[in-house]
């Protein structure tokens, strides 16, 4: 069940963004669950399982993201695109979606990580394009 938005980040563009994250759930066998958050970490939009708290998961994605940009950025210089967890029971993948928002996507552990890749970063890209007109 998609979650509606609880910010002011992207009025205008959750619709848009929550039809990203369910046809990217339809798009990817054992995907579980997505969100897109903010920089800040408030919540845009989610499709999640009932177990994960939206904004919660928002505010810690958004904390992940901001160590992942660090780590790139000393290692290599150059900005993040994406950080993959694997955890015992699956996956939890963030992908960037432009400069200000970040795709989360919960995935089982069985999962195609790379049928995974092959269809969020679209995804990301188009949720950039989708908050960028707002």
């Amino acid at each position: 069940m998609a979650v509606p938005a609880t910010t002011a980040t992207a009025p205008a563009a959750e619709p848009d963004v929550t039809a990203e994250l369910r046809t990217l759930r339809a798009r990817v066998p054992r995907l579980t669950g997505s969100l897109v958050a903010s920089a800040d970490g408030l919540l845009v939009a989610a499709d999640l399982p009932p177990s994960v708290e939206p904004s919660g998961m928002a505010a810690v994605t958004a904390s992940g993201l901001s160590l992942a940009h660090r780590i790139a950025q000393t290692a290599h210089g150059g900005a993040f695109h994406e950080v993959v967890i694997r955890g015992v029971d699956g996956y939890v993948v963030t992908y960037a979606a432009g400069p200000t928002a970040s795709l989360t996507v919960l995935a089982e552990a069985g999962a195609n990580v790379g049928r995974l890749h092959l269809e969020a970063r679209p995804a990301a890209r188009a949720i950039a394009a989708h908050l960028a007109r707002t």
